[in-house]
């Protein structure tokens, strides 16, 4: 497990039958998403294809919107676990900045790969945009703090990265022309080139010979 901050947090509690048709719900909407995409998925349909009742549903989401953010979270946990205790680089024990590279490239990665899901999960109303958690900016700083970077403001730092992971602007960038994954790979080279240029040790200036550079 990694050392401070970075924890999936509890499951909340459900009674066995509200585990059950949260379950089946969710399977049922990645069917729906899987065959027929995004805009088919609503709230009656998934009540009817799942043989629930609508009340059941609208419980358990509230919203349209309310089925893709309970789908992208579940997926997050998963992503969540791998940065906890997968393999390296992106799991512990590699060195701070192949984690932190390698992390930026999964997120992108991961975001990327839930585009359809994260596009359906706005509704106006989220005070975080979707796809993007505190567990980010924990992590980022976390990794920030081992690399031990000197006199930096690791806080105001680590925002700065987490935005460039941001997933509005993957949004946007996965609709264009080129494939997800052509996306995701010029994406994520781009994290790699800004965490390398930020992170690195500059090379010292050469010293100067007295009266070099003077009018």
């Amino acid at each position: 497990m990694d050392k401070p901050g970075l924890t999936l947090g509890p499951v909340p509690q459900e009674r066995a039958d509200a585990a059950r048709n949260r379950r089946h719900l969710l399977a049922t909407a990645r069917e729906m998403l899987a065959e027929q995409g995004a805009d088919r998925l609503t709230m009656d349909a998934l009540a009817e294809r799942a043989g629930l009742g609508k009340g059941t549903v609208f419980r358990r989401f509230g919203t349209r919107a309310g089925i893709f953010q309970a789908l992208l979270d579940d997926d997050e946990r998963e992503f969540q676990g791998q940065v906890l205790s997968g393999p390296l680089p992106l799991g512990p024990g590699a060195p701070p900045l192949d984690r932190l590279i390698a992390y930026g490239r999964a997120r992108t990665c991961f975001l990327t790969g839930h585009h359809e899901i994260a596009r359906a999960a706005l509704d106006g109303r989220e005070r975080v945009p979707a796809g993007q958690t505190p567990i980010s900016r924990i992590h980022i700083r976390y990794l920030l703090q081992e690399l031990r970077l000197g006199a930096v403001d690791l806080d105001v730092l680590a925002l700065q990265l987490t935005a460039a992971l941001d997933a509005p602007l993957l949004l946007y960038l996965s609709g264009i022309e080129d494939s997800p994954d052509a996306v995701s790979a010029r994406l994520g080279q781009g994290w790699e080139d800004l965490v390398r240029r930020v992170c690195e040790p500059w090379p010292a200036a050469p010293l100067r010979q007295a009266g070099e550079g003077l009018a």
